[in-house]
């Protein structure tokens, strides 16, 4: 299984990540609580009507964190832990992110406090309809734009759309992101998270002298962002020795057969029992002699208590908030080189926002296209954070919040405060 050291405080670490970089950027008191509040946030009662006739009710929730640089920008949850501060953490981060890569987005996070693992595919269409009905005032192509993440995907946001634009009486394809492409979404956007990642871990290896061909890595989390990345380096020539899921993890130290460790999960559903590796436990993954280590799971699984046990040169961040405060500064210690979450795996929101665009022009890019267009973006944010933290001596984690939260804060300054 994975490490059960998630954090309960991702608000607590978010908050903290803030706080240095404004002091660092030396910004006033007034305009760091300005950028520490969300600007909206709205916790809803979703009922619903389970396919045996009882009535259930769950909780939701949608957090602005900012709009300061343009529309809302957040994915949408489900699970059975999402609570109203790691909503407002996730969209903190998402401003951040957003600015790092500059596209004109503030930050915003959704979530609904429910197993999608426990209901059928009808009542899952009918809470994401009346969840989607109770934060209608919130959402709109021009004010806030959902996207997939945990527990969701590209039918969930079809139900968004379809739902949000009944409401309207025409159909309106901006209203979410990563619908599927038969609604208007992007070509690329399904692995867009997933190609980010690799290529800034390609890139951070040639950071840190490596070559690819034949570099060892681990992926923590064989979901929608973790199976795309070990089918990505293992086409660049990377040796991926071990990945894991919530049921447990396998290990080749002379690398997984990833087309069979994909054919094996696609008819098992499970990374577990894999033929082709030994099982070992989340823990043990995470302290392999590698040299890149992909936490793509959930948040705070490398903590202060288990940072001195990784032994990888280099994290690339594929989940959101997965290394600690307190982890950062033991792995700092340790020559790590940690390429932060904000800018690790920006990739999807780049893609959302070129759908965003597409949407608005009613003119669709080619795969190819985008996926040029996302690596442009990624490489200019990487070389930006790059000379920041070598200027500043600042590790690329502060340095991408830094540029992030000045980005923001200028911008807050030349729109003022109303009235």
């Amino acid at each position: 299984m994975l490490p059960q050291h998630r954090s309960e405080l991702p608000l607590q670490e978010a908050l903290a990540q803030l706080a240095e970089a404004v002091a660092h950027l030396g910004i006033d008191d007034g305009t760091h609580l300005i950028l520490a509040t969300p600007r909206r946030q709205l916790t809803v009662s979703v009922p619903l009507r389970r396919d045996d006739g009882t009535v259930a009710v769950y909780t939701g929730h949608r957090v602005q964190h900012s709009l300061t640089r343009g529309p809302a920008k957040g994915g949408l949850r489900y699970s059975a832990t999402v609570n109203l501060d790691e909503v407002r953490a996730l969209a903190m981060w998402m401003t951040w992110k957003c600015a790092v890569v500059n596209v004109p987005y503030g930050g915003a996070k959704g979530g609904l406090t429910l197993d999608p693992a426990t209901l059928s595919s009808a009542e899952l269409e009918r809470a994401t309809r009346r969840y989607t009905n109770e934060i209608l005032p919130l959402i709109g192509p021009d004010i806030d734009i959902p996207a997939p993440d945990l527990g969701t995907d590209e039918r969930t946001m079809a139900w968004v759309m379809d739902t949000y634009s009944v409401h309207a009486g025409h159909a309106v394809p901006g209203v979410v992101t990563g619908k599927p492409v038969a609604l208007g979404g992007s070509l690329g956007r399904a692995q867009s998270t997933s190609l980010g990642v690799a290529h800034l871990t390609l890139t951070a290896l040639h950071e840190r002298g490596i070559n690819p061909n034949g570099a060892t890595a681990a992926v923590q989390g064989y979901g929608k962002v973790g199976r795309g990345v070990v089918d990505l380096l293992a086409e660049a020539g990377v040796r991926v020795v071990a990945v894991s899921d919530v049921n447990g993890a396998v290990h080749s130290a002379t690398g997984l057969d990833v087309p069979a460790l994909r054919k094996h999960v696609a008819e098992s559903g499970s990374v577990v029992g894999f033929s082709g590796g030994d099982p070992i436990s989340g823990d043990d993954l995470l302290a392999l002699y590698i040299d890149v280590l992909v936490p793509a799971a959930i948040e705070g699984v490398i903590t202060g208590d288990n940072a001195d046990q990784i032994h990888a040169r280099i994290i690339v961040e594929g989940a959101n908030g997965p290394t600690t405060k307190a982890a950062d500064t033991i792995l700092a210690g340790n020559d790590v080189l940690v390429i932060p979450d904000i800018l690790a795996n920006a990739g999807g929101v780049i893609v959302s926002y070129f759908e965003w665009v597409q949407a608005n022009q009613a003119y669709w890019w080619t795969e190819t296209e985008v996926n040029s267009r996302l690596r442009e973006r990624l490489t200019a944010a990487w070389e930006a954070v790059h000379t920041y933290a070598h200027t500043t001596g600042l590790s690329l984690r502060a340095a991408a919040t830094a540029l992030a939260v000045k980005r923001v804060a200028e911008a807050h300054l030349f729109r003022g405060l109303y009235p």
